[in-house]
């Protein structure tokens, strides 16, 4: 085959090389096929004519040498060698051309596929992308409103206005630091390879844009967390602020933050911090500003005690909990905010894939509903009853004797994005429990209806600040559509089969509907007694009656 390169004077013919087999064949398919193979046909002619024609060197007087020479071809020999010279080459051009493109295609589609599959490329991702089967229909609970963090919305128009924030955050800190950008830079150079590989797909930066990014959004962050804990007049900012006080947007800049999508990597926080106070290799302290900063989101509003608060950050403060590179370290705020949430409770365990998705997998949703227990309603039919149980742990439910004591949980207009985000977080990280996902679904199970909200709220189990208890409901029954759940790994599937077993006894369901029709309020336990008192009455006049007639008095 050959390559054909038209100039504005001549027709070259080149013999492709190993190097160049990939650009001829995409070349090729460029040009008119017809066009080509009467060119090629041109070509031949004019090269088996000139030789044809040509004289040998040989001299005249030596008959031996030019016995030795072929025959000359005639011309209707010529012409013959030329049109099957061209036919087969424009065969060739006909079964190669129009697979050329596809063929190169696939294999470059391959080569991605193969560098796509390294293993050191998914080895760091933990800042996930949330999977547009559980965003569908409510985008704005994984969306910021105010302030983006990371590559995933860098740049968005809404989000500008935030830009100059984190650079007067910058500011601040080089002036009260008094260090050199540079130092930040050169420390954020080194790691960038790392950040970028806990992000989930390519990131379209530049270095420089990357590193830029990085050092803006750490700094912000780390400005917001000092300053909740130090105070922000402290480091230097006004109290009428914009920002940088405890105003009303401040709600919303936390919200943004505990965002999936929205995060940065706790080792660059790691980094940054220490560098500003003169200790690069400091670990920790920054998951515990994050625990203070995020306390006001936690979804209940029971204090958390001294003593519970200083062990929860004694466990957070081990230097290899919070390797940035180890496996079971922290890798996010929303990772450090779900441990706070979870602290003494049940533990993650690293699962295995296939593990995930095994035949006692269930999607959680309306279509497959998964019941682990049963809804309020029907469970106080079966003599269950209901308690608030005083602990700062949202999720700890407990079953004993008959009563279901189930923590306070407070419901804002915020609460739906943590639990979504929460969620969307167990679900694509594979070394990480379900447990958030596993309470969100046996409450889920529990309401049903409005009436079921409204007497766990008479409980003082639920207390919210929505519109109604519909809004409620509605809440939850809509937080665990497409949800994968694992029943076997659930902490809470213990107690839902104890619930059931009680359910399903029948003798507790007598007495309880024996309690509701006849006990339930000081005139229906009256009526109960007056018409047992009636009854005996009547039991003893008939007695008397049947036996005077069968023996009667002398």
């Amino acid at each position: 085959m050959f390559i054909v390169l038209i100039t504005q004077r001549d027709i070259i013919l080149v013999q492709p090389t190993s190097f160049a087999a990939q650009f001829k064949r995409r070349m090729v398919a460029v040009f008119n096929k017809e066009l080509l193979s009467w060119y090629l046909i041109t070509l031949k002619l004019k090269e088996t004519v000139e030789a044809a024609g040509a004289v040998p060197s040989t001299p005249s007087s030596s008959s031996r040498s030019v016995d030795l020479l072929p025959p000359k071809p005639g011309p209707q020999q010529t012409l013959d060698v030329i049109v099957e010279e061209g036919s087969r080459i424009e065969d060739e051009l006909q079964k190669s051309t129009p697979d050329s493109d596809w063929v190169v295609s696939i294999r470059d589609k391959l080569d991605q596929a193969c560098q796509d599959d390294v293993a050191s490329t998914w080895a760091k991702l933990c800042i996930y992308k949330v999977p547009h089967c559980l965003r569908e229909g409510d985008d704005r609970s994984y969306v910021p409103q105010i302030v983006s963090i990371g590559p995933y919305h860098h740049g968005k128009k809404r989000l500008r206005n935030m830009d100059r924030h984190k650079w007067r955050s910058l500011q601040q800190i080089i002036r009260r630091t008094e260090h050199d950008v540079k130092i930040y830079l050169n420390a954020l150079k080194e790691v960038e390879e790392k950040v970028r590989a806990c992000y989930e797909g390519p990131v379209g930066f530049s270095s420089d844009e990357f590193v830029e990014m990085m050092l803006l959004d750490g700094c912000f962050i780390l400005e917001l967390f000092r300053g909740a804990t130090e105070g922000f007049k402290n480091l230097g900012y006004l109290r009428n602020d914009p920002i940088f006080a405890m105003r009303g947007s401040m709600h919303t800049i936390q919200r943004d933050l505990i965002m999936l999508e929205n995060q940065l990597p706790l080792f660059v926080l790691d980094l940054l911090l220490g560098i500003q106070l003169g200790n690069p290799d400091q670990k920790g302290l920054v998951s515990k500003l994050a625990i203070r900063f995020f306390d006001p989101l936690t979804p209940t509003d029971e204090p958390l005690t001294k003593s519970s608060r200083n062990r929860l950050e004694s466990s957070l403060g081990y230097a290899t909990t919070f390797d940035p590179l180890s496996d079971q370290g922290s890798l996010h705020c929303l990772e450090v905010f779900r441990r706070g949430l979870l602290r003494s409770g049940p533990r993650p365990e690293p699962r295995l894939w296939m593990k995930r998705w095994s035949h006692s997998n269930r999607v959680a949703d309306k279509r497959q509903q998964l019941q682990l227990i049963h809804c309020v309603t029907e469970l106080r039919e079966a003599g269950i009853k209901f308690k608030r149980r005083k602990t700062d742990r949202f999720w700890d439910v407990k079953f004993q004797n008959g009563v279901l004591k189930i923590p306070r949980l407070l419901i804002h207009d915020g609460t739906k994005s943590l639990f979504l985000n929460l969620i969307a977080f167990e679900q694509c990280h594979l070394d990480c429990s379900s447990d958030i996902t596993s309470y969100v679904i046996f409450m889920d199970n529990l309401i049903n209806s409005p009436a079921d909200v409204g007497y766990l709220h008479y409980c003082g189990i639920i207390e919210h600040w929505l519109g109604s208890d519909a809004e409620v409901a509605d809440l939850f029954n809509r937080l665990c559509q497409e949800v994968v759940f694992d029943t076997s790994n659930s902490y809470l599937s213990t107690l839902s089969d104890e619930v059931n077993r009680y359910f399903n006894h029948r003798w507790n369901s007598w007495r309880a509907s024996l309690k509701h029709n006849y006990f339930s309020n000081p005139w229906a336990i009256i009526s109960f007694f007056a018409a047992v008192i009636l009854l005996l009455l009547t039991l003893a006049q008939t007695f008397y009656s049947v036996y005077a007639y069968y023996r009667p008095a002398n």
